[in-house]
């Protein structure tokens, strides 16, 4: 199952056949494994990753990472709280952390001021939250162990005696 899961992860474009090839295993059993995680909701969605600096529109998006420090609430902790948060659709990902903050939130707007606004007016305002700090994504090297930073290679020329 493990192996599948990594074959998946790394190439969710695998078909049941290739896997099978890849792990020995017959493709029926691949396919019930894969409909069996399926089902079990160990494999949450399919997905293209995108390399949003190569598309330059005007659909660009700016990405924030917020901090948040957070009371939480009496018998729910910090559950009641994040539900609340993750159900706006400007927030792609939520965190329960360590360290010097509760929450980290990562966010999506059209514009700096779209994002400092989700912020100020419906982040920052919820009941439970003590203080946020924004923290704008200037340039994405890698992410979900994929490298998006264009590999500079090397021109010169070899020499040889």
């Amino acid at each position: 199952m493990q192996e599948i899961l990594d074959l998946l992860q790394n190439d969710a474009r695998l078909t049941a056949e290739e896997i099978a090839a890849m792990t020995r295993k017959s493709v029926a059993e691949v396919k019930e494994t894969i409909a069996q995680l399926e089902k079990e909701g160990v494999i949450l969605k399919y997905a293209a990753i995108v390399n949003a600096q190569k598309i330059r529109s005007e659909q660009d998006v700016v990405r924030a990472v917020i901090e948040i420090q957070v009371t939480p609430e009496r018998e729910h902790g910090f559950d009641a709280l994040a539900d609340r948060i993750y159900r706006f659709p400007q927030v792609k990902s939520l965190y329960l952390m360590s360290g010097g903050y509760d929450l980290q939130v990562i966010i999506e707007g059209k514009t700096l001021q779209e994002v400092a606004f989700f912020v100020s007016e419906k982040l920052a305002t919820l009941n439970g939250v003590k203080s946020t700090k924004t923290h704008f994504v200037l340039k994405t090297y890698k992410e979900n162990d994929i490298v998006y930073a264009d590999q500079k290679k090397d021109r010169r020329e070899g020499v040889t005696a």
